[in-house]
């Protein structure tokens, strides 16, 4: 890859709750916000969200993709959140074209909007919504090698300054959210975030080693209790897919009570 990217996985938090003033999201939402400042501003946004799914990877691609509010149980205002930031249909298709190129069935949808897992970190990074941004699903098989290899066919991108985000958690039990936060909780919750910093930032580990260990990120410690269901994580997989080198960065953030870590690359430049 001859341009500049940056490749950034982050945990998104829960539904619209950084947007709320929620207490439980505060260090989050100055992550994010810090993270914006340091980088340049992207001409495009290319976001691979935890919430949408897909029998092969589709695409936005309309010119102006409205929002989903793909939650449920939040006040009013949280309905009426605004983002509109126009699509990028010409992206849009050089991803298809990237995917395919590679052997793997892909699909544009010219109606299909942006999802939380977009507008919601959007929102806090670049809130005048005035870079162009394009969503990219999961494959519904949740299958970890697929995801890797959906990333590195996103390396023949050539778009000059594009963002890449990976929307995700590092941490998703739901029934661990809301329930007492117990020292047993915590360890778990601690063990597997250093198995997944080490795993993804340690130079020391050849690249065909982390990516088996991410191909096979179940068999980490407490694995299935950090992640019952792995499509909060899967995002990380496509974002290393595309990087295939050590994460430069590490930031960690408790939210919801929970630690929770993002990743960053630079690729090119």
């Amino acid at each position: 890859m001859t341009t500049t990217t940056d490749v950034l996985f982050i945990s998104h938090g829960g539904g619209p709750m950084p947007l709320l003033g929620d207490p439980d999201h505060r260090e989050m939402v100055k992550r994010l916000t810090e993270i914006a400042s340091q980088l340049r501003k992207p001409s495009a946004i290319l976001v691979i969200s935890a919430h949408w799914e897909e029998a092969v990877p589709t695409i936005t691609s309309g010119a102006n993709p409205p929002l989903i509010y793909d939650y449920s149980g939040f006040p009013p205002e949280s309905y009426d959140i605004e983002y509109p930031c126009p699509g990028e249909p010409a992206l849009a298709r050089q991803i298809h074209q990237a995917l395919e190129q590679a052997g793997i069935s892909a699909r544009l949808d010219d109606r299909r909007g942006f999802d939380h897992g977009t507008f919601v970190p959007l929102k806090l990074m670049y809130p005048k919504a005035d870079i162009p941004c394009v969503q990219l699903s999961l494959v519904n098989s949740l299958d970890a090698a697929t995801h890797l290899a959906m990333g590195r066919a996103l390396q023949v991108l050539d778009v000059d300054d594009l963002l890449v985000i990976g929307s995700g958690f590092s941490f998703h039990n739901m029934q661990a959210f809301f329930a007492p936060n117990t020292p047993d909780i915590q360890a778990r919750n601690q063990i597997f975030e250093a198995w997944l910093e080490e795993t993804c930032c340690d130079v020391t580990i050849e690249e065909a080693e982390r990516a088996e260990r991410l191909r096979h990120w179940e068999r980490a410690p407490h694995a299935r209790f950090c992640h019952p269901r792995e499509e909060h994580l899967l995002p990380l997989h496509v974002c290393y897919g595309l990087a295939e080198r050590p994460s430069e960065t590490h930031i960690s953030a408790t939210i919801l009570g929970k630690q929770s870590g993002m990743f960053y690359w630079r690729i090119g430049g």
